[in-house]
């Protein structure tokens, strides 16, 4: 990536998604970032199941969605979400 990354994450931090949104047969609907640091982005359907996650950096994630790059502050605990891929995206604390 470019001297302009925007997240405190180095490009190759590992985040969980599905093999779907990688080879942009869904959409990220929701971002989570975890408590613990973690990052997680989901497709529309939810959570994927288990034979679909992968785990891929960062980098490979904003690569698929530029859009990403404006939720570099989404704090700890925090997770964003929007209606299609065009919305802009909306924040909220993480449900416990």
């Amino acid at each position: 990536m470019t001297s302009q990354w925007p997240f405190d994450d180095p490009t190759n931090v590992a985040t969980f998604t599905s093999r779907q949104i990688v080879s942009g047969e869904d959409w990220i609907y929701y971002v989570g970032h975890d408590a613990d640091g973690a990052w997680q982005f989901h497709g529309e359907s939810g959570a994927c199941e288990e034979q679909d996650a992968v785990v891929v950096s960062l980098a490979s994630v904003v690569k698929v969605d530029p859009s990403i790059r404006g939720l570099s502050d989404l704090p700890l605990g925090w997770c964003a979400w929007r209606d299609s891929p065009e919305s802009a995206w909306r924040r909220g604390p993480q449900a416990k």
